[in-house]
């Protein structure tokens, strides 16, 4: 047994039974064991953004880390965007990144770099492996560390020769650790800040956008009388008719201070006090009102369920019903152009029960939320990192994580180029997604950070470099060359048609929906 074979199956046996991968010259051994150990899922991403983001959205839905293969620092440089938003995410991800063989590094081959150096910001854990002989323990220490709580990125370099080299085995992966339990005096701190409060809001995050999470979270506001909020991004929001019904922070900073005003309290549970995206000249970047007390009753990192169990308990309202429970409602779906008002009505109309909604439509999609919240109940997720590309990829780990269940990716236009690869992996895999994309021919949320920062009257230069038209991109075409079935549409009825189609396919299908 080699170091490389020793490794696959340590992984195997830790439950790392996914990898996605885009390999070079250094892994070739890491990819002659994946074809001589059964067990393993191999998906091949045409770009490593594909692969990392690909990793994360598996994560999201299947609870345990894939693995990911990618070739020395250019290759993970490739992927660093989606990592940093898997990061981000609470994501658990074990990257395996060749390496030249320990005694080559020395002579600066052309591919040769600092890959820990490029590791480092965006992952938790980083090693390289000194010796096959350890690879195996190296590899178990990686994927005990993608199960730290909430999930987090782990990376593990693998010198050439020590994929080679004779290796002494399988290493055991220790059971993983449970998120800490929170304080009794952060919890009697809570609630009593709750019972003082004239106008408290609870700010959710992780696991407490659960069902389970958000059930006690319901009966937790209907004793307190306060309010519950979502962060603006989530990596997993359980929504839809029969739950507890949270709206999230709005981005832009105008609408969420005016959202957050008049709170005297805010207690985070899983989440982290409201913060701006970005600064702009003479607004805020913390958005908490001034005069409001913040109590952090659980981390993201923390035992969230447990947290909002203690602290119904803390109030004696185990009983009680929960409220803003969303009742089923699904919207009539209206003719004329498919503007953001009648694409939220179609999602609303026709999306399916336990569907895995993948939100990239950044400004298009601002209005989804109020229209589809009495669909059926489906999965909501969210960028938590904000590096655009990660629509498609984190689909492709949905589909991949759960294949009995309907994905749909809701891509801007500009954004899904970032990773427009992802359509042949789903075309390869015949993943169940249906991909709409929101063709308004420019970067418009820019237009709109363009007027935010102050620039009142942009130029000819400067909303050219915001627009992608001078060719309009042809996403029918595009996702037709990489064996995705597509079509176009401009009108709601045209769409909803569209949509249903996607729906009713057994593999990828894309709608470019024309604004």
């Amino acid at each position: 047994m080699n170091g490389a074979e020793s490794l696959v199956r340590t992984l195997l046996a830790g439950d790392v039974d996914v990898c996605f991968t885009n390999p070079g010259t250094s892994e070739m051994h890491f990819v002659a064991a994946l074809d001589q150990v059964p067990g393993m899922r191999c998906i091949l991403g045409l770009f490593e953004g594909v692969v990392t983001g690909a990793a994360d959205g598996y994560y999201r839905m299947a609870r345990k880390p894939a693995s990911t293969l990618l070739h020395l620092g250019p290759g993970l440089g490739n992927g660093l965007a989606n990592l940093h938003n898997a990061k981000k995410a609470g994501s658990g991800v074990v990257n395996i990144v060749g390496e030249h063989a320990t005694y080559h590094v020395a002579l600066d081959a052309p591919l040769t770099s600092d890959i820990e150096g490029i590791a480092r910001p965006v992952s938790n854990w980083v090693k390289t492996s000194p010796s096959a002989m350890e690879v195996a323990g190296d590899g178990a220490a990686a994927i005990a560390a993608a199960l730290e709580p909430p999930g987090r990125v782990a990376t593990l370099i693998l010198p050439a020769d020590t994929a080679w080299n004779a290796a002494n085995g399988i290493a055991e992966t220790p059971p993983p650790v449970p998120p800490p339990a929170v304080a009794s005096e952060a919890v009697d701190k809570a609630a009593e800040a709750l019972r003082a409060s004239d106008k408290a809001l609870i700010v959710l995050g992780g696991e407490a956008l659960w069902e389970e999470g958000l059930d006690l979270a319901g009966r937790i506001a209907a004793r307190a009388g306060c309010d519950l909020i979502a962060e603006w991004s989530n990596a997993r929001l359980e929504r839809g008719a029969g739950r507890v019904s949270v709206a999230r922070i709005p981005y832009p900073v105008d609408q969420a201070l005016k959202v957050l005003e008049g709170y005297d309290t805010m207690v985070l549970i899983g989440s982290r006090e409201p913060i701006a995206f970005f600064a702009y000249p003479d607004k805020p970047s913390r958005l908490v009102p001034e005069g409001c007390a913040v109590v952090e009753l659980a981390g993201p990192a923390d035992d969230i369920k447990g947290a909002l169990e203690a602290l119904l308990d803390a109030l004696g309202v185990r009983d009680a019903a929960p409220a803003a429970v969303a009742e089923a409602d699904r919207p009539a779906i209206p003719s004329g152009p498919a503007g953001h008002a009648g694409i939220a009505a179609v999602l609303g109309a026709l999306l399916p029960e336990n569907a895995i909604v993948v939100d990239e439509s950044i400004t298009t999609g601002r209005s989804f939320a109020p229209v589809t919240a009495g669909a059926p109940p489906h999965v909501w997720m969210n960028n938590l990192g904000g590096s655009i590309g990660y629509g498609l990829p984190v689909a492709i780990g949905a589909a991949v994580a759960c294949p009995d269940r309907k994905v749909i990716a809701l891509e801007g236009d500009g954004s899904a180029m970032y990773t427009v690869q992802g359509l042949w992996t789903m075309a390869r895999e015949n993943l169940d997604v249906t991909v709409l994309v929101f063709a308004n021919r420019s970067y418009q949320i820019l237009r709109g950070e363009l007027t935010a920062v102050g620039v009142q009257n942009p130029g000819p230069r400067a909303v050219d470099m915001l627009s992608l038209s001078r060719p309009d991109l042809s996403w029918v075409e595009m996702a037709k060359g990489m064996g995705v079935e597509a079509c176009k549409v401009d009108e709601c009825e045209a769409l909803a048609r569209a949509f249903e189609a996607g729906l009713a396919s057994d593999g990828p299908y894309l709608i470019e929906v024309v604004l």
